[in-house]
């Protein structure tokens, strides 16, 4: 992959780590990975570390939301 496509992906979309929705939904780094693991939440693997798509991340609350 060229430094233009890394770049465009950088300028199309925002992501997430596994810690900064853990802190943002007040859980551990574990209930992300397990939500991660079950389907949950989609996630993209890049080396160790996982990526959550902030477009993504808006789906799984909306799919978690009360009536």
């Amino acid at each position: 992959m060229g430094k233009q496509s890394i770049r465009q992906i950088k300028e199309e979309k925002e992501f997430y780590l596994v810690e900064e929705l853990a802190k943002k939904l007040r859980v551990s780094n574990m209930t992300i990975y397990r939500y991660i693991k079950k389907g949950r939440v989609k996630a993209y693997k890049i080396g160790k570390e996982f990526r959550i798509d902030k477009g993504e991340f808006d789906k799984f609350l909306n799919k978690v939301k009360t009536k």
